[in-house]
């Protein structure tokens, strides 16, 4: 058979069973198998296929991903990530966006180690939306703020999203882990100033208020107490991998140690909260396992029936200049994100940008960054981006969808300059981790 037909017959079946409902694992399994008996001899191509799917999901490489997880499960349901905005919202004082630029610094440290992006943004939209909207701000600043941070939060460390994509396209994970950190400073920057130019240019936005005064005696206590350790387990976690100390498996294991630690310290380290935290780690570690051994048996059937190489080869044809070729890629990520998830483009496109790309002479690392920005892009593309309707469900009665994607698009823009800076000075994501290196 023609490379083309199994290329259709292997995406084609994979998007429909999914857009039927399937579980996006369960829809990719159920391609492999099929793919196995018409391509590779029936129940001896089934049995290479499950042997090489289980051989891809007991890599050393994939332990950070429960361990990031349980991590931001522990901050969660410890509450120390509650006592961490809390602490932030009293020591911003009545600073005007006040509560936008609480959502910043709070979604950013839960969302990262939480590995969803979707379940940030629910708990941070039922959460401060309504708080935002009680105090008179404008209901644009209320909901972009806390879908921006998606796209922050997954490229900061530690981000068990990284992790996931480094296994898939098969390049370093620590190095992936470490280049978000400079572009990730300036993303949270860029939506900063964001903040703060929307609010000069319509102080309507963010009405004042008077804030109940807290001493200073009592600010010092929650920036050392409550602000200072949760944060310092974070840079712990990234600072021993930028200096090679550890692993990111290792970084990981002492990251989720150091959250057992702290709450244990502050009284808060509970049976119930332990055992919620597992359970929430152990159900996304799962779905992120069964992504991976989709994603590995998906790549060795596309090898095995031509289509790997015949796309590239059809791609490469075209005769586009390498940068011409990123675009298309990107493109084609933004066109997916509006009508699925991060683990499901993920799954369609790794297997075939990250050969293409190591084809095309980029470095893997700044190209896995920049998939990574896209990638959460997509999350809020109008007119289906997945964000956008989880949104839609938490934000309050009569906020419309005109809204959710005006609200949206400001900050979508600010990621989309940060992957032109990217682009046009590759060392904000290469620097670091050659560091590492030396």
């Amino acid at each position: 058979m023609d490379w083309t037909w199994a290329a259709i017959l292997l995406f084609g079946l994979g998007v429909g069973l999914m857009l039927l409902g399937l579980p996006v694992a369960i829809a990719f399994f159920a391609t492999n198998i099929v793919a196995a008996v018409f391509f590779m001899g029936g129940g001896s191509g089934i049995a290479q296929v499950i042997n090489n799917g289980f051989g891809a999901m007991t890599s050393f490489a994939l332990v950070p991903i429960p361990m990031f997880l349980l991590m931001g499960e522990l901050f969660y349901h410890t509450g120390l990530a509650t006592k961490c905005f809390n602490a932030a919202d009293k020591l911003l004082g009545n600073i005007r966006g006040r509560l936008s630029y609480v959502t910043l610094i709070g979604g950013t440290a839960f969302a990262g180690p939480a590995g969803s992006s979707m379940g940030a943004c629910a708990l941070l939209g039922s959460l401060m939306v309504p708080e935002m909207i009680k105090r008179g701000y404008n209901k644009y600043l209320s909901i972009g703020p806390i879908m921006g941070v998606g796209g922050l939060a997954v490229i900061i460390p530690p981000s068990a999203l990284t992790v996931l994509l480094a296994t898939l396209g098969r390049t370093d994970v620590g190095d992936l882990l470490i280049a978000g950190i400079i572009p990730g400073f300036v993303l949270a920057l860029m939506y900063g100033i964001l903040i703060w130019g929307w609010t000069v240019i319509d102080p309507s936005a963010a009405p004042p208020y008077d804030p109940e005064p807290v001493p200073r005696a009592e600010k010092l206590r929650l920036f050392f107490f409550d602000v200072i350790p949760m944060v310092a387990i974070i840079v712990f976690s990234v600072v021993v991998m930028l200096v090679g100390w550890c692993t990111p498996t290792e970084a990981a294991a002492l990251g989720a140690v150091s959250v057992i630690v702290l709450a244990a310290c502050y009284g808060r380290m509970t049976l119930k909260a332990f055992i919620a935290s597992l359970e929430g780690a152990l159900k996304i570690t799962v779905m992120s396992f069964l992504i991976i051994f989709g994603s590995a048996t998906f790549a060795q059937v596309l090898a095995f029936t031509g289509a790997s190489s015949g796309l590239m080869n059809w791609a490469l044809s075209f005769d586009l200049t390498p940068m011409g070729m990123l675009f298309i890629m990107i493109g084609v990520i933004l066109f997916l994100g509006c009508f699925m998830d991060q683990l499901s483009m993920m799954l369609l496109t790794a297997p075939i940008f990250f050969p293409l790309a190591k084809t095309l002479g980029f470095d893997l690392t700044w190209f896995g960054l920049i998939m990574l920005l896209t990638l959460e892009i997509g999350y809020t593309t109008p007119p289906f981006g997945l964000l956008l309707f989880v949104m839609k469900g938490v934000a309050p009665p009569g906020t419309s969808m005109r809204d959710i994607y005006l609200s949206a698009i400001p900050f979508i823009a600010c990621v989309l300059i940060l992957i032109g800076l990217v682009i046009i000075f590759p060392p904000l994501a290469t620097w670091l981790p050659s560091l590492s290196h030396t």
